[in-house]
């Protein structure tokens, strides 16, 4: 393979990753790894359980990104915003994207094959149903943004099901039901964006529903629950009670609140900074010190 060819190799594999979004993988991983960090408290520490843990978040969301451009890229061509998406732009093919999707797909089972428990691997093929099953929410339910927050759960779940099994189980729940609210939440602040496009297409979707006012409180009200929940995650995990984590929690909800005063139903114009920028210090705050926490207890 001459130089263009590696050009050629390399372009592709950098629009398969910009399709994707990788850098959004921040969102989901830090959870997984806080979860089996507490994990690990009680279970003698694997190196394979962190490996096959970081494979398996990352093929399972790449899997589940390539089908959603799939199986909305002809809502994506009709959209002004996202006209311009690798598929209906026509800068990479249905069928690399297919492959790449299916590729992933067969490496995140390959993956489960590391943990030393059977769970994992028993799980894989309902986890990545009910990961493609989102891409199809839209055209039923307006409920599709709590679908993505139940599929971003299952990071810290079958994180700590990875390393412990069924134990205990108290704990990567009340995880994984604050990340449920705090997505939820996110994702109805990113969708007031296509409000109106998706009034007129027939999608459903809480801002299309409601209206991008009423919306706002609605995610205002699932970021609360997501407070709520950080506490009772805390009070739940004696590992936890400490300064450092606690003061990132109160951190956490100062966050979720600047994060809406970024908005309004008249000013959307800053909500990318609200969707990624605050919520990646968010879950990397957390996982950071999560981890100085356990250390210190």
């Amino acid at each position: 393979m001459g130089f263009h060819g590696y050009s050629n190799m390399l372009s592709t594999i950098c629009k398969l990753l910009e399709l994707v979004r990788f850098s959004h993988t921040l969102f989901a991983l830090p959870f997984a790894l806080l979860s089996a960090a507490i994990a690990w408290k009680a279970e003698p520490f694997r190196e394979r359980d962190l490996v096959g843990i970081l494979a398996c978040m990352v093929f399972a969301r790449n899997f589940a990104m390539a089908f959603n451009r799939i199986a909305d890229r002809d809502v994506d061509a009709r959209n002004p915003r996202t006209a311009s998406r690798h598929l209906p732009a026509g800068t990479l093919s249905f069928r690399l994207v297919a492959a790449f999707a299916v590729a992933n797909a067969v490496a995140f089972v390959g993956a489960c094959f590391l943990f030393a428990n059977p769970w994992p691997l028993f799980l894989s093929g309902p986890i990545l149903l009910f990961l493609a099953g989102y891409s199809l929410t839209k055209r039923f339910t307006f409920l599709a943004h709590a679908w993505l927050g139940l599929a971003l759960m299952l990071a810290p779940v079958a994180a700590w099901i990875a390393v412990r099994g069924l134990v205990d189980m108290h704990t990567p729940l009340l995880l994984g039901a604050a990340v449920l609210f705090w997505v939820t939440g996110f994702d109805i602040l990113y969708a007031c964006q296509d409000a109106e496009f998706d009034a007129r297409e027939g999608l459903h979707s809480i801002p299309a529903r409601f209206g991008v006012r009423r919306s706002l409180r609605i995610a205002a009200a699932c970021h609360a629950m997501t407070f709520l929940l950080l506490i009772g995650f805390i009070v739940a995990t004696p590992l936890l009670k400490g300064p450092v984590f606690i003061g990132t929690g109160v951190a956490v909800g100062v966050l979720l609140v600047y994060e809406h005063c970024l908005v309004s139903a008249d000013n959307l114009a800053k909500v990318n900074k609200a969707f990624f920028h605050v919520n990646a210090v968010i879950s990397l705050g957390l996982l950071a010190a999560g981890v100085v926490q356990l250390y210190l207890s």
